[in-house]
């Protein structure tokens, strides 16, 4: 089953930013033990100890400021608490993206909350996010909590005006762990609507107490992804000006206000800003979940024998079914491997506004502010359209795997540990978190049919190579066609909808599902693109690896390529034919594929911790 470590593989694995040192601290802040929690700990108390160990992570991580200015370096961070445990993931996320991140980007020049930016840069506290409002869909587009200018003291007076506007979920429910939050609301002033900004609130104190106008009110427990969750209502809650992150927007001492971004919906794109670095950790965490999982996965299959009748003591791995299991696995952690070192080794201009993006090619463009396309679900694409699409692109990939690996690795894989359990929670969770990945393809869809910084692929003149399933350029040609062909006739339906008279909402909800479709026929390409950069650029074995994901990929989007007349009818006999010839080839170096995902000590197979022996 293999020979060794391909030191090729395990540099693409490790990208080019990280070296040894920081590959030292990465192993000092989420060591070995953070990979299980000791037993019999109640809910309070797990969670307890997952904040002790974001803390003694953060102690140990490069300073906050340098780590979010450095997205390899927070990405591989993230990348091994997920690895470790989802829910250390989930809550260094959102300290470091999404509670320091708008304090670093938006309060410039001295300004802003500096004793709450050092309480959270020491770790003495602990950050949360009040972005979604439980009662409304959408409701980032237009918070219902407000944030009203005191002319009196200089601050603000922020409040939720009902139950259907209390933000939810958040992670501020334990009595006993200090909580620092960014708080989104829309600016009301002079009796208009300013925008959407972010204020920095504490809501709990060193000693555990909620302040004077804060209510937290503790979700129930839940096991998907274990976190202290509870909906927080805001009454009448006074902060002081530097709670403001103004990002330069002003009130004058007569009263009157300026915003240097020109509009409240420029001012909500530039206050989502923060997306990009969230989708790049999603996307990170996503590969680094799929290569734990594969691991598991073989390490549960290799040298396992099987009693089934066909054959009786038959290695598992003979059946097709758990070998092309295990290699497809593996095949998706190098290729989601290949997605994260590309959108966090490639950096976007540090300016949100400044940027075009959201072009066809493979590159990640800011598109943050006027550069983006128009949205209607969601803020997201307004940001960073190809990066918030591949975010949703790799977190159904990782789901997908997970899921698949959890199934073949039996009885043991769901009930001998959690951690596959653990990884599929977080998986489907940012399916939702971080962005809903439906809104991202609905507003993908309409950028597309609209043209709007969106360039098509051109038709080619027909399959190169002879068509040969094997060839890279056959894939880039397929991907390429099919997106073509769906955004043409998306744009078609929707302005004969419009033509007829049908108003846009009716003109789009008859058309959901091929504008999710066609949307993900562009995620689909654009990750093509960067594996085929990846051949070029990687090792040796990287070769039939990605080329066995591409042939699952012709599976799995069989129905649309059919639909759309890009292949033939029997395509599917093809593919499985070159998907067996593929995993023959593969399956005496599964070993050193495993090995090259450069996966920590603690990663076995489910059942190895509680069999006698070595667990055989």
């Amino acid at each position: 089953m293999g020979t060794g470590t391909d030191a090729g593989l395990l540099r693409f694995v490790r990208g080019v930013s990280l070296d040894e040192g920081a590959r030292k601290w990465l192993a000092e802040a989420v060591p070995g033990e953070f990979f299980t929690y000791p037993g019999g700990l109640t809910a309070a108390e797990r969670q307890a100890v997952t904040y002790a160990r974001l803390r003694h992570a953060g102690l140990a991580a490069p300073p906050a400021a340098e780590l979010l200015d450095d997205p390899p370096a927070l990405c591989a961070l993230l990348e091994r608490a997920a690895i470790a445990d989802p829910a250390l993931f989930h809550v260094m996320l959102l300290h470091y993206t999404l509670a320091l991140g708008p304090i670093v980007r938006f309060g410039a020049d001295g300004e802003g909350p500096r004793e709450a930016r050092a309480a959270l840069e020491s770790m003495s506290a602990f950050g949360a996010l009040l972005m979604t409002e439980a009662g409304r869909s959408n409701s980032h587009l237009s918070p219902r909590t407000l944030a009203r200018h005191d002319p009196a003291t200089g601050g603000f007076v922020l409040s939720t005006p009902d139950a259907a506007a209390v933000k939810f979920p958040t992670n501020t429910a334990h009595p006993d762990i200090p909580k620092i939050a960014a708080v989104y609301a829309t600016l009301v002033h002079g009796g208009r609507e300013r925008g959407v900004f972010v204020f920095v609130v504490p809501v709990r104190g060193l000693d555990g107490r909620v302040p004077e106008g804060v209510a937290v009110v503790p979700a129930p427990e839940t096991s998907g992804l274990p976190v202290d969750y509870a909906a927080v209502r805001l009454d009448g809650l006074r902060v002081p000006r530097e709670s403001w992150l103004s990002d330069g927007a002003r009130v004058e001492a007569d009263g009157s206000f300026h915003d240097p971004v020109g509009s409240p919906a420029a001012r909500l794109t530039r206050s989502m800003g923060i997306g990009p670095a969230v989708w790049r950790a999603v996307v990170s965490a996503s590969a680094a979940i799929t290569r734990a999982s594969a691991g598991t996965l073989l390490a549960h299959s290799a040298g396992r024998a099987t009693l089934g009748r066909l054959a009786p003591l038959r290695p598992l791995t003979d059946y097709r079914n758990q070998r092309e299991a295990v290699l497809g696995a593996l095949a998706s952690a190098y290729a989601l491997t290949a997605v994260a070192r590309h959108v966090t080794e490639r950096r976007a201009p540090a300016d949100p506004g400044t940027g075009t993006g959201g072009g066809a090619g493979p590159d990640v463009g800011p598109d943050v502010g006027a550069g983006g396309p128009r949205t209607a679900w969601a803020p997201w694409s307004a940001v960073d359209r190809d990066l918030a699409l591949l975010k949703a692109a790799a977190t159904v990939q990782a789901q997908e795997t997970v899921s698949m690996c959890r199934v073949h690795c039996g009885a043991p894989g769901f009930a001998a540990v959690e951690r596959l359990n653990a990884y599929r929670g977080l998986a489907h969770a940012y399916q939702n978190a971080g962005g809903d990945n439906e809104l991202i393809l609905y507003d993908t869809a309409r950028a597309m049919a609209d043209l709007d910084r969106y360039a098509p692929p051109e038709p080619g003149a027909g399959p190169p190579d002879e068509g040969d399933l094997r060839s890279p350029r056959v894939w880039l040609f397929l991907a390429r066609d099919v997106e073509r062909r769906m955004r043409d006739r998306l744009a078609g339906r929707v302005a004969d909808a419009r033509a007829a008279g049908r108003d846009p909402f009716t003109a789009w909800n008859g058309n959901l599902v091929l504008a999710a479709r066609t949307a993900v026929a562009c995620a689909d390409r654009t990750m093509l693109e960067i594996l085929v950069t990846s051949l070029e650029e990687g090792p040796e074995l990287l070769g039939p690896v990605l080329r066995l994901h591409a042939l699952n990929w012709l599976d799995r989007r069989a129905g649309d390529l059919l639909n759309e007349g890009v292949v033939p009818a029997g395509v599917l006999d093809e593919v499985w034919a070159l998907r067996a010839e593929v995993c023959d080839a593969l399956a005496p170096r599964a070993a050193d594929l495993a090995a090259g995902l450069d996966l920590p000590a603690p990663i076995t197979a489910p059942a190895a911790g509680i069999l006698p022996g070595d667990g055989g």
